[in-house]
């Protein structure tokens, strides 16, 4: 069991300094994109397109380290009210659904758009479409592991769902 703990522990370093990296790389291209459009009166169309995409990946990477730490917003009005055992359930049963999700629409679905897409370019960069969306099943695979291994927690009660802070 603590393998998997350290494993998590290495997949959550990991994507937390991609998510920092990627921010600061928004601040330089930003504050780049800022510079040349107001101080030299001259706009570069690369900053903008490499902003859009740097974010999106982001966004991505974020979310999936969310998933993993089981952060995400969360309306448990209802699960509150359970019994122990049914919120475990329902917890296992959620989870379940997010590995499905990340399988079916992020990993098969990703691999699939970044085929189809790998022929295009972007306009101001001139890389492959393929390369931007090829974040959607990287953070799916991710997000799979995160939500195998949260079940393991549910199933071992490494996660109590009843003293979960929610």
């Amino acid at each position: 069991m603590e393998a998997l703990h350290k494993i998590r522990k290495g997949v959550d370093t990991v994507v937390g300094g991609i998510c920092i990296f990627l921010f600061a790389v928004m601040v330089v291209v930003g504050t780049y994109q800022i510079v040349t459009r107001f101080i030299f009166n001259s706009p570069s169309t690369i900053s903008e397109e490499l902003l859009t995409y740097t974010f999106a990946w982001m966004a991505m990477f974020a979310s999936a380290l969310v998933f993993g730490k089981r952060d995400h917003m969360r309306m448990s009005f209802l699960v509150d009210k359970l019994p122990a055992s049914k919120r475990k359930i329902l917890e296992l049963v959620i989870e379940a659904l997010v590995v499905a999700f990340a399988v079916i629409v992020l990993i098969y679905g990703g691999f699939t758009i970044m085929g189809l897409t790998m022929t295009q370019k972007t306009a101001s960069l001139g890389i492959m479409m393929g390369v931007v969306y090829s974040v959607v099943p990287i953070c799916g695979i991710l997000i799979a592991i995160y939500g195998v291994l949260n079940i393991i927690d549910l199933c071992t009660g490494y996660i109590d769902p009843k003293k979960e802070e929610v």
